[in-house]
Parts: C-alpha cells; sequence; structure tokens
C-alpha cells in the first residue's frame, strides 16, 4: 500500500512562504507523476502543479505561477512544493498525490493520496 505523508503546513502571513514535503513509500517513485492538490472550505479539491518522474516536465496552475515551485528529490522519495507570496486565497488543505502516468490534472485519475495538511494565509 502507498503511503504519502504530508509535512510543513502552517500559519503564515500574507506575503509570506512555506514549503511543503510530502514522503513516498512507492517502490519505483521516479516512475510516478507526483503532484500537490489543495481544498479549499466549501470548495471542490483543485489541481495546483505537479511534476513528471525525471523531473523534466511541470504544470502549474494560473492562481500559482510565479509563485510556487514544485520539485522532487528521487533519492529521497520525496516531492516538495515551495510557496512564496503567499495570500489569503492559497488557505486549504493541501494534499499529495501520486500517478503512474502522464501529467493530468483530474484528482479522480490519481492514485493515491496523502492526509492532506493544512495551509493557512492571513491577511
Amino acid at each position: 500500500q502507498v503511503q504519502l505523508v504530508e509535512s510543513g503546513g502552517g500559519l503564515v502571513q500574507t506575503g509570506g512562504y512555506l514549503r511543503l514535503s510530502c514522503a513516498a513509500s512507492l517502490r519505483t517513485f521516479r516512475n510516478y507523476v507526483m503532484g500537490w492538490f489543495r481544498q479549499a472550505p466549501g470548495k471542490e479539491r483543485e489541481a495546483v502543479t505537479a511534476i513528471s518522474g525525471s523531473g523534466s516536465t511541470t504544470y502549474y496552475a494560473d492562481s500559482v505561477k510565479g509563485r510556487f515551485t514544485i520539485s522532487r528529490d528521487n533519492a529521497k522519495n520525496t516531492v516538495y512544493l515551495q510557496m512564496n507570496g503567499l495570500t489569503p486565497e492559497d488557505t486549504a488543505v493541501y494534499y499529495c498525490a501520486s500517478r503512474f502516468g502522464g501529467i493530468i490534472t483530474d484528482m479522480r485519475r490519481w492514485d493515491s493520496w496523502g492526509q492532506g495538511t493544512q495551509v493557512t494565509v492571513s491577511s
């Protein structure tokens, strides 16, 4: 059973930054696309960013382009999300996810999920 464990969430002021980490128990981590999704209260879960197994291809939602950066360390089975310039609109539970295949934004086609980590941005 795949385990994805997120860490790094917390409370930060507008304009601040956080770095999320997601440790994966995947045996062939480099073969999996990794992504970050978020869900704000009363809203649907949305794709934030994703990265290919090699790290050569990335996707960013328009709302986070230029502020968020996804990266991965295949030697450590870990994916990171550096979030800069945070605003209250970024407040949500952030979920790490994995899938075998290409980068897609449809959450229904992702295979495994972490438990989520809360990110709260105060104004």
